[in-house]
């Protein structure tokens, strides 16, 4: 997982598709916000190595292989990793453990530590998969654009009513739950950041972190 940890963009126009990032001369590379502060005491982290950080995130190996301490400051992140009501299923990231307050972030939030899965970056049919989620995402987003910031959650409405051709019955059905719970939270999806859309090491495509506060 050398890849930054999985991020949002607070605007679905900023995020790149996945597999379209540039690189060349004369072309500007992407710029990743990650947050600044230090990675907060814990017994459970001390001598951790970090070996990811997103915009509201810190990951840290757990040492097995197959799980990571995740260290989230979003409320978003939390609601979408740990909640009672959060979507489950092959598509969505496996929870072990909510250690619950470790601290405060200097957003403002509380961290709070999550001992969940080890995901992978996606490869092979899983960025296949990813793309075209992705590109059904953004075209839902610039013909609701008048809609402003619930342009986002019109578009995965929709996706999830008339789905792309060929995409497996588990992937719908993980849209339509995807869909109904942010409907049900104050956040806004985000499927186009290419870091938040991982897969498991049997290529199951799985939404990794695709909410965030508006």
């Amino acid at each position: 997982m050398s890849t930054p940890d999985t991020t949002s963009s607070d605007d679905p126009a900023r995020s790149r598709l996945i597999g379209q990032s540039r690189d060349g001369a004369g072309q500007e590379a992407p710029q990743w916000v990650v947050l600044p502060d230090a990675v907060p005491d814990h017994p459970l982290l001390d001598g951790r190595p970090e070996i990811g950080r997103g915009e509201s995130s810190i990951v840290l190996d757990a040492g097995d292989g197959k799980r990571v301490f995740k260290v989230v400051s979003s409320p978003a992140d939390y609601f979408y990793l740990a909640a009672d009501d959060r979507p489950t299923g092959i598509h969505f990231p496996r929870l072990y453990a909510n250690h619950g307050v470790i601290g405060k972030a200097s957003n403002g939030y509380s961290f709070r530590l999550l001992e969940i899965e080890r995901l992978l970056p996606v490869a092979g049919e899983a960025e296949v998969l990813g793309r075209r989620l992705a590109a059904a995402y953004w075209a839902g987003c610039e013909k609701w654009a008048n809609l402003g910031v619930n342009r986002g959650r019109l578009a995965l409405y929709h996706i999830a009513q008339e789905p792309p051709p060929d995409l497996p019955a588990s992937l719908v059905a993980a849209l339509a739950a995807l869909s109904d719970f942010i409907e049900g939270y104050p956040v806004q999806p985000d499927i186009l950041n290419p870091h938040n859309l991982m897969m498991r090491a049997d290529g199951t495509l799985v939404f990794s972190d695709p909410v965030f506060l508006p």
